[in-house]
């Protein structure tokens, strides 16, 4: 009788436990993908953050975290690892928040503190917000994919622990050094070279804060030293217009162009460029400030600013976008030609002219007139020079530094100074650029410049205003209007807290009046 040997129970286990596993990777890639859903669903939130209005939230991309700024780019930084990153996307300046910080010093004070604890509270709320959605997530999948009630309190389970996993891998490679190497990408990439050092901004600008109250006090005194000022060349009546240039988006700056214009009721503003930084459209709600002004407006582009920003100052009611075009201002004619480059994104216009080449433009539609205009704009000096014996005052801005020169042709070149400090950049040097513009006064009969005003306000250290009129000698009277530095002479000066004027009248004989308070 033969008996027979029993089974191996070997393969049976095998495969239970093949079965096992296999059942267990099922109910994990249920709750990974019912988790992955529910945060892409439903780990947002909107958050007011300082000035800006942001969404916050974890995408599952791996790690780290990302500012968003559309449509400049966005900044990295690697701070964390992990299956999460943070992804903080500002969507747009609330116009009052944003007026209210500027104007009220107090609020000026504190406001790094408020966007650090307005991001705290967002990434806490985020994360709370992240972690419900994905174990929601993952126990709805189970139960629509697994159909059993013990198969949600798994999903309960696995979900609970990933969330847990994830947050520990997080707090255990938070890396606050990477906060201070992040990854530019987009228009952003240029920031750091174009702003300098994010720490030295913030140093220098609480110091620069700090002096805005000598600023405030001295403009009122400027002011009060107007009537002491001579008639502008003897002139009853002139034309007077405000030439600012380089704004780069300085609420200040924007500040004293409003204050000149009623001060010193000018007739109109010419504004020879880069009005902004980067030409892009969250930095245009400033220029919607210029409708309000009440005078005409003439405004040229700058290597800073792009077609939408000069189709935004073209669409306030005041307002003149010179393109190789001409506009008369209270009786004087002005011709203008913008910058051909934009420097934010220079791939953004093709081919372009030189510099030379719109100059030489510019001189060839203005000798199309029955007589010179009196004014031609360029932002770039270097289109100057084809305007020289075209037109008898080339107004230019561009380099930051203000400077008064006559050409070979007799024609006057004026390059203003920065009307914004420069904007972020003017806080790099030891100390904040200087605000500049400059009022001139012009024949209403000829367009003859007769005489300006330099007004400067500047700067930390010093906070001086200053306000200083020139004379310009009538043509054909044998002086070149300059002296001895190659600066045009000065009828009077006024400076006040350590400003800066002339020595008087031209012949020395008369100081200049001292400013009172």
């Amino acid at each position: 009788m033969q008996v027979s040997e029993p089974s191996s129970p070997g393969p049976a286990r095998g495969s239970v436990v093949l079965r096992r596993a296999g059942r267990w990777a099922l109910r994990l890639a249920v709750v990974l993908a019912g988790a992955f859903l529910g945060i892409l669903l439903l780990g947002r939130v909107d958050a007011q953050i300082g000035p800006f209005d942001a969404t916050v939230a974890y995408r599952p991309l791996g790690g780290g975290a990302d500012l968003d700024v559309p449509p400049l780019g966005a900044l990295q930084v690697d701070a964390f690892d992990g299956p999460l990153r943070l992804e903080i996307q500002l969507s747009r300046v609330d116009e009052i928040r944003a007026q209210a910080l500027a104007t009220d010093p107090t609020l000026l004070d504190g406001v790094v503190d408020r966007v650090s604890t307005d991001l705290q509270d967002a990434v806490v709320r985020v994360t709370v917000l992240t972690a419900v959605a994905a174990i929601a997530g993952a126990m709805a999948a189970a139960l629509l994919m697994l159909r059993r009630r013990r198969e949600v309190f798994l999903a309960l389970g696995l979900s609970t622990a990933l969330v847990a996993g994830t947050g520990g891998l997080a707090a255990a490679t938070w890396r606050p050094e990477a906060l201070l190497q992040p990854t530019y990408t987009g228009l952003l990439v240029n920031a750091n070279s174009l702003i300098g050092s994010a720490q030295d901004i913030v140093a220098r600008f609480d110091a620069y804060r700090a002096s805005l109250e000598d600023l405030v006090t001295n403009v009122s005194t400027l002011y009060s030293t107007l009537s002491a000022l001579p008639a502008p060349g003897g002139a009853t009546d002139s034309v007077a217009l405000l030439h600012v240039s380089d704004l780069h988006l300085n609420p200040a700056g924007f500040d004293l162009v409003r204050q000149v214009v009623t001060q010193f009721d000018v007739d109109g503003v010419l504004d020879t460029g880069d009005i902004t930084d980067w030409g892009s459209e969250p930095e245009n709600q400033l220029i919607g400030g210029i409708g309000g002004l009440g005078v005409p407006y003439v405004f040229i582009r700058g290597n800073h600013d792009s077609a939408v920003t000069a189709g935004l100052v073209a669409a306030q009611p005041n307002a003149t976008v010179l393109d190789d075009s001409a506009v008369t201002v209270a009786g004087i004619e002005v011709v203008g030609t913008p910058d051909p480059r934009f420097t934010p994104d220079q791939d953004a216009t093709g081919a372009t002219e030189s510099l030379e080449e719109t100059g030489e433009g510019l001189a060839e539609f203005a000798e199309t007139f029955p007589s010179p205009p009196a004014i031609a704009m360029v932002h770039d000096p270097k289109q100057a020079t084809p305007l020289d014996d075209v037109v008898p005052l080339v107004l230019a801005g561009h380099t930051h530094e203000r400077d008064v020169s006559e050409l070979d042709g007799g024609t006057r070149l004026m390059v203003q100074g920065s009307t914004g400090g420069a904007g972020l950049r003017g806080l790099q040097g030891e100390y904040p650029e200087p605000l500049t513009c400059t009022v001139l006064y012009l024949d209403p009969a000829t367009g003859v410049l007769t005489a300006y005003d330099e007004i400067t306000l500047g700067g930390l250290g010093e906070t001086e205003v200053t306000i200083e009129r020139v004379v310009v000698p009538p043509p054909g009277d044998g002086s070149d209007g300059s002296g001895g530095d190659g600066s045009p002479d000065g009828d009077g000066g006024f400076g006040t807290n350590g400003g800066s004027g002339t020595d008087g009248d031209p012949d020395g004989s008369t100081p200049p009046a001292s400013p009172t308070g």
